[in-house]
């Protein structure tokens, strides 16, 4: 997985080339206009919402309540979802904010024999995070931060198939960035890293006793953007 963010990166700044290269200003002509136009072609202000997806992975530490030998496994899964927000064109530099909410499938099952099972799963978490970015005209990379929430769920399922489950809200942060391109004067596509940190929660009532688990992850996906 940590080919495919340089390789979403690449793909993002490749769509938006030929429509930065005609922005220069070129002069094929050999006369006295100038060969570079300062003035940007695009302004990055307004509102906007789009829709994303990509692929999740991340660790989940387990530890019974109260204390005891900590258990460290690897997860992943997918993830869709949506976002909205605000950018400031300042002439090169943009400033804005950011909300998304997303539908996730990053989860990790342990096998604890006699047929007995235990999955802990991010089922969901949303961020909302500010963002900074130095625009070249149709193409802005960026950097993002801000609060991310979680909903967790932590499942037993018995030897005869009954399944036991305790969901948690868990708080934290997320930090990430990404490239931005235009694709029309009212579409943009964007190709992101975030890495999300929701701490820890208490998942009482289960058949084993009481689990704290921590989920902690890396987001990388693509995106699409309207403009208004």
């Amino acid at each position: 997985m940590k080919r495919a963010i340089p390789l979403l990166l690449a793909s993002a700044a490749l769509m938006a080339a030929p429509a930065h290269a005609a922005d220069l200003g070129w002069n094929n002509g050999g006369g006295s206009a100038p060969v570079f136009s300062s003035t940007s072609a695009f302004n990055w202000s307004g509102f906007y919402a789009g829709v994303n997806g990509g692929f999740g992975w991340g660790s989940l530490e387990r530890q019974a309540t109260g204390g005891g030998p900590i258990t460290k496994n690897n997860t992943g899964g997918w993830d869709i979802g949506a976002q909205a927000g605000y950018n400031m064109d300042m002439g090169g530099f943009v400033l804005g904010g950011e909300a998304d909410l997303q539908w996730s499938s990053i989860n990790h099952s342990d096998d604890l024999g006699s047929g007995n099972t235990l999955k802990a799963s991010i089922d969901g978490f949303g961020t909302i995070r500010g963002r900074a970015g130095v625009t070249f005209d149709r193409v802005m990379p960026y950097v993002t931060g801000g609060f991310a929430i979680g909903r967790g769920s932590v499942a037993h399922t018995n030897n005869t198939g009954v399944v036991t489950s305790q969901s948690a809200t868990h708080m934290g942060w997320a930090l990430g960035g990404g490239l931005e391109a235009t694709a029309t004067d009212n579409v943009t596509l964007k190709a992101e890293y975030l890495y999300v940190d929701l701490g820890t929660q208490s998942y009482a009532g289960l058949p084993g006793g009481s689990v704290d688990a921590t989920q902690r992850f890396s987001v990388v996906r693509a995106g699409l953007n309207f403009k208004f």
